[in-house]
């Protein structure tokens, strides 16, 4: 699939407004005494026939629509970090495999806030993860004063950062390890016994403080690229012990290593990267003992010290679990890091995925206090990788790249919902009150950005074309039509 305007904020449509008469697009006289507002809109269908497609609208003196949505910028929630995917190993080297000008027009695409979409938020791997190119850590050689970047990092993660921070120099990148070194492991935290074992394990307090220097010489190591990480995970789904790297690392074990070694290890290093805990799903694995998992470790006030906040993922449970963790430390942040397609949730079905996604994890995680929303592989190829034994086999990306041509990509929801987001709403924007009577069964989001825009997104999940109006002072209206089974996002000057 091609987009019908490659580079999609790089022209207009006609200028255009909604007439109440015809709710259809058509150009119109706006009434006399109203400034004409220009909206810039994209808008994205479930069955592929728009595709960010693009136009321009006016406000009107009337709402066009019963379903008017009243918007109060005086009312803020979060400020928004940004939205974005997972750049994997697996996700560089299929970029690596792209002619060098294919490649920049993709990334383009995607990162410029000039001439693309946006995306503003980036996670990587300390050390493999499930898409790697293999196992490894960044010292696997027992000795913390072995710690050296491997060759995924130099010959793939790394070039690609670079090529992306030269197009978008604001880009955000979290870290999250999936492993600690082998060496660092033991079975359990009663014998203590070597673990030699990608796989599970938990991280032998002996090690702790190794273990936080690991994280900063990591950290170093990038910084000396020119590549600066914004912030990081103590652990990739801590409660996860059969991913194919892994570590158990229960909220008492998260707290001790944060309090003990890996806050401390930063404040002396100087570093300002944020550090999020948890990082794992909304209903901690159906482990009694481990809900409410972030908010156990803020309940330490050394630890909480350290914490910018909890990540989230969304392989169990619902969103309302941020609303719960946020009504009881609304002074912490919160972050959405991972949610996956494949072959178990028709991932690659736009009818049925664009909607669930759109109003699960773009607008269900925004909606409900989240700062930032990453999804996982930015690309896979059309075999599901490159992948490695005990990786997923049936994740697709939120593009997919023809293996046969590295060039013919097909494009996702996860791309889509991200796009959406990223395309109007801006890092520093604070979502803002959206309400309305009578909403027509819509699911929207507004924002102020800090040049003083506005953006709304909306998804359409109905069957039918649904009309709406927007306004800000109830007098200006802009009058929309979104087709059944869309998305659509809007952007302008107060």
């Amino acid at each position: 699939m091609k987009f019908k305007l490659p580079l999609i904020l790089a022209c207009y449509m006609s200028t255009a407004v909604i007439a109440c008469a015809n709710t259809r697009m058509s150009s119109v006289n706006t009434p006399s005494g109203i400034e004409k507002v220009k909206v810039k809109a994209y808008i994205t269908t479930a069955d592929r026939t728009q595709s960010f497609d693009r136009t321009v609208l006016n406000f009107s003196g009337k709402a066009c629509s019963s379903s008017i949505i009243t918007l109060n910028p005086t009312v803020r929630y979060q400020s928004m970090d940004g939205f974005g995917a997972a750049v994997t190993g697996s996700t560089c080297y299929n970029l690596m495999k792209m002619a060098p000008s294919e490649r920049t027009r993709f990334l383009v695409r995607t990162f410029s806030e000039k001439e693309g979409l946006g995306f503003s938020y980036i996670r990587i791997s300390i050390g493999c993860s499930d898409f790697s190119l293999s196992e490894y850590t960044c010292c696997d050689t027992p000795g913390i004063e072995n710690f050296a970047l491997q060759s995924e990092e130099k010959d793939y993660v790394i070039p690609i950062l670079k090529e992306i921070l030269a197009i978008n120099p604001t880009i955000k990148i979290l870290g999250s390890p999936w492993t600690c070194p082998k060496w660092m492991k033991v079975n359990n935290l009663e014998e203590k016994k070597p673990f030699d074992s990608w796989t599970s394990g938990q991280l032998n307090p002996l090690y702790y403080k190794d273990y936080a220097a690991y994280f900063v010489k990591w950290i170093q190591a990038f910084g000396k690229e020119g590549i600066r990480i914004y912030s990081v995970t103590p652990q990739n789904e801590p409660l996860n012990r059969g991913n194919s790297a892994s570590l158990f690392m229960g909220w008492k074990e998260e707290l001790a290593f944060v309090r003990e070694a890996l806050g401390p290890a930063f404040k002396s290093a100087g570093l300002d990267t944020r550090i999020y805990a948890f990082d794992h799903n909304y209903n901690y694995d159906n482990m009694a003992e481990q809900n409410d998992y972030p908010v156990r470790m803020y309940d330490d006030e050394v630890a909480a010290a350290f914490l910018t906040g909890a990540a989230y993922h969304n392989y169990g449970g619902n969103s309302e679990e941020l609303n719960d963790i946020q009504r009881q430390r609304p002074d912490k942040e919160l972050i959405f890091t991972e949610t996956s397609i494949g072959m178990w949730n028709d991932g690659r079905n736009l009818q049925r995925r664009l909607i669930e996604d759109m109003r699960e994890v773009a607008l269900g995680t925004v909606n409900n206090w989240c700062k930032g929303v990453i999804v996982w592989n930015l690309m896979l190829d059309t075999e599901r990788g490159p992948n490695r034994e005990g990786g997923c086999r049936t994740c697709y990306g939120a593009v997919d790249i023809d293996k046969s041509d590295y060039k013919t990509m097909t494009y996702n929801s996860h791309y889509y919902i991200i796009g959406h987001l990223s395309s109007v709403v801006k890092p520093g924007a604070f979502r803002i009150e959206s309400k309305s009577d009578r909403d027509g069964g819509l699911i929207y989001s507004a924002f102020e950005n800090p040049d003083g825009t506005v953006a709304f997104v909306v998804l359409n999940a109905s069957e039918d074309t649904s009309g709406f109006s927007v306004t800000i002072d109830g007098k200006n209206y802009l009058n929309g039509e979104l087709p059944a089974k869309s998305v659509g996002s809007y952007l302008w000057k107060k």
